[in-house]
C-alpha cells in the first residue's frame, strides 16, 4: 500500500494546485452564507474525486489491471493517452496565457456566485473536481495506478482516500482559514484569490505539461516492461 500511495502523491499534488477552484471557494466564502456554502463546495469536491476514483477502481478490479504484479497493458495505454492529452492541453494553455497577468479574466459565472443556491454550490464542487480537464485525467490515472498495484480492496480504498485528501488540500485550505479565523481571514483569502486569478492560466499550462510528461513516461515504462 505504501508503494501505491507513493505512486499517486504527485498526481494528487497536481489536482490540489487548482487555481480556479481555489478562487471559486474564496468567492463562495465571501457570500452571506459563506460557512454553509464553503462546506458544501468542499463536500462536492471531495465527492467528485472519490466517485470518479471509485468508478475507475471498479473498472480496474474487473478488468485485471494487475498481471503477475505488473500493470496490465491497458493501464500503460491509458496513461500514455492521458499524458498526451494533458501535454497537448498544456501547450494550448501556454499559448493562450495573457502576456500581462494583471489582464487575466475570471469566468463570467463567478460574478453570479452570490446568487447560487446550496444545490448549485454542491454541484459546482462536483463539476470543478470530477469534470475538470486537469483533475479528471489525473484522478483516473491515479485510480488506474492503485488498481494495478496488486493490493487488496480495502487497501485500494485506503489509498484512494489518501489521494482524495491530498488532492483536496488546495480547496480545503481556504475553508480551514475561514473557519478558524473568521472575519480576520478576509485579507489572507483576498491575497490568495488575487494571486490565483492572475496566474491561473500559466500555472495550469505548466501543470498540464509537466504532469502530462510524467504520465507519458509512466505509460512508456509499463508498455516497455
Amino acid at each position: 500500500m505504501g508503494h501505491a500511495v507513493g505512486d499517486v502523491l504527485g498526481l494528487a499534488a497536481g489536482v490540489a494546485v487548482s487555481p480556479l477552484p481555489i478562487v471559486a471557494i474564496i468567492l463562495i466564502l465571501a457570500t452571506p452564507r459563506g460557512r454553509l456554502n464553503g462546506t458544501l463546495f468542499a463536500l462536492g469536491w471531495l465527492l467528485g474525486l472519490a466517485a470518479l476514483g471509485a468508478i475507475m477502481l471498479a473498472v480496474g478490479g474487473s478488468g485485471g489491471a494487475s498481471d503477475h504484479k505488473h500493470p496490465a497493458t491497458w493501464v500503460g495505454v491509458l496513461k500514455l493517452a492521458l499524458g498526451a492529452l494533458l501535454a497537448l492541453f498544456g501547450a494550448v494553455q501556454w499559448r493562450r496565457r495573457p502576456r500581462d497577468p494583471s489582464q487575466a479574466q475570471l469566468p463570467k459565472w463567478m460574478a453570479a456566485i452570490d446568487h447560487f443556491t446550496p444545490g448549485k454550490i454542491l454541484g459546482l464542487g462536483l463539476l470543478l473536481s470530477a469534470g475538470n480537464l486537469k483533475n479528471a485525467p489525473l484522478t483516473i490515472a491515479a485510480a488506474a495506478s492503485i488498481s494495478s498495484a496488486g493490493i487488496s480492496v480495502p487497501q485500494q480504498i485506503g489509498t484512494l482516500a489518501v489521494f482524495v485528501l491530498i488532492a483536496s488540500l488546495g480547496v480545503l485550505a481556504p475553508l480551514a482559514v475561514y473557519l478558524v479565523m473568521g472575519d480576520r481571514a478576509q485579507g489572507i483569502l483576498a491575497n490568495w484569490r488575487e494571486w490565483a486569478a492572475r496566474h491561473n492560466v500559466a500555472v495550469l499550462a505548466v501543470l498540464f505539461f509537466v504532469l502530462g510528461l510524467k504520465l507519458l513516461g509512466d505509460g512508456i515504462s509499463i508498455l516497455a516492461g
